[in-house]
């Protein structure tokens, strides 16, 4: 063989690495409000170019313009901004307590707060939620108390997991959050077959499946919208698309070309993008998509493009593999500053005011994490008792259960 007609791999490598001047220009976005809002009930194939444009409804002056504008009211994006604002500085505070050896880990949310919090202004009581680790602006915005939070990440003695979850792996079926996976893309399978549980019951609610980009690549993903394609699942299907997993560019997972959205295509699923840091065009977009899977339209699928801020995780650290000024130039902002000056234009909110508002969250999550810690935390105070690892495993317990039990003496 000749030496020329020998095969090679490729590997996907980023545009730039540590050290080089971030770029990204290969990031087409369109004009705010020049996307058009399809019917509800539209035909996937009519819509196919919504997988390859971005949804987005501010503008750069704070305006919002277009068809997908105009949903909520002053009020309810008053109340996101707070939300938003609320995960901001609960994630500084834990991040801190982690750095301090209160707990051992913990994930943020920065840059990526409208996703979930806007998200979850879409859904009904009883909707379920199967998310990543990344989107406890779910409970946040769904009024799950902080506290009960800090008690989970510290494993104390009134965390309600009994220790059992890793730290932000939270779970609350009351809340419509079911209980996180460490392995994400489970969570869409999961999520699909709640789906159709729900409709072989005659149910009335839905099912909500949360995964990142770099999980995309599993086989899980895939598996999932075969079985939503092909029954029509009432499930809305995310892709959370931050542009980083934990050291890996996107486009290991999603190749040289395309989009995660454009991966829906193939299984008839109707698929969209959406700017992921501006929050009144996440709710438009979840709205459209809900509404369409309680008529029993089928699922949708759903690119939220935005950027990961901070590291992955308290294990990682980002300037090992990007540009420590990378997130200065992420072309779509900040989300909290977006919804802020939005407000502004609008006449209902001020710097002034949002200077206030932020001292009042801060007191509000610090004076939380008082009463969390009160509880105990990684290495002081209460723990939960060693008799909880053989409670609710059985409904009713096996023999050598309780024999062990005896034998530890709880």
């Amino acid at each position: 063989m000749l030496d020329d007609q020998r095969l090679s791999l490729y590997v996907p490598e980023p545009a730039v690495r540590p050290g080089d001047k971030p770029d990204f220009s290969n990031v087409p976005i369109a004009k705010a409000g020049s996307v058009p809002r399809p019917e509800v009930d539209v035909d996937p194939r009519e819509i196919r170019d919504l997988a390859f444009s971005i949804i987005r409804v501010l503008n750069r002056e704070g305006d919002a313009v277009g068809p997908w504008a105009g949903l909520l009211s002053d009020e309810e994006l008053l109340e996101g901004l707070r939300h938003m604002m609320t995960l901001r500085t609960f994630d500084a505070r834990m991040l801190m307590a982690q750095r301090q050896g209160k707990t051992s880990f913990y994930m943020q949310h920065l840059g990526e707060e409208a996703v979930s919090c806007a998200f979850r202004k879409a859904l009904a009581p009883g909707d379920m939620n199967f998310p990543t680790y990344r989107q406890a602006g779910l409970l946040i915005a769904g009024g799950y108390p902080m506290v009960t939070m800090m008690n989970q990440i510290y494993s104390n003695e009134a965390d309600p997991l009994k220790g059992r979850q890793l730290p932000i792996m939270y779970s609350s079926k009351e809340h419509g959050f079911f209980s996180i996976s460490g392995n994400l893309a489970t969570q869409y399978i999961q999520a699909v077959g709640w789906a159709m549980a729900s409709a072989i019951c005659n149910d009335t609610r839905i099912a909500v499946g949360w995964i990142g980009d770099g999980s995309t690549a599993e086989s899980d993903f895939h598996a999932a919208l075969v079985f939503a394609s092909t029954y029509k699942a009432p499930v809305v299907l995310n892709v959370v698309n931050n542009q980083w997993a934990i050291s890996t560019f996107q486009g290991i997972a999603r190749g040289g070309a395309g989009t995660f959205a454009a991966r829906g295509l193939g299984f008839g699923i109707p698929s969209l993008r959406v700017d992921g840091n501006d929050y009144l065009a996440v709710h438009a977009v979840a709205k459209w998509a809900v509404e369409r899977a309680r008529r029993n339209l089928g699922p949708t699928l759903i690119e939220h493009v935005t950027y990961r801020v901070g590291a992955h995780s308290t294990s990682d650290d980002p300037s090992a593999y990007r540009p420590k000024a990378e997130s200065d130039a992420w072309p779509l902002g900040d989300p909290v500053i977006r919804l802020k000056n939005h407000l502004i234009v609008r006449g209902v909110w001020s710097e002034e005011r949002h200077k206030q508002a932020e001292a009042e969250i801060l007191d509000a999550v610090i004076a939380a994490q008082k009463e969390a810690e009160s509880h105990g935390t990684l290495h002081a105070g209460g723990k939960p008792s060693a008799r909880d690892m053989f409670e609710g495993v059985y409904a009713e317990m096996p023999p050598h259960l309780r024999r062990q039990r005896q034998q530890a003496g709880v």
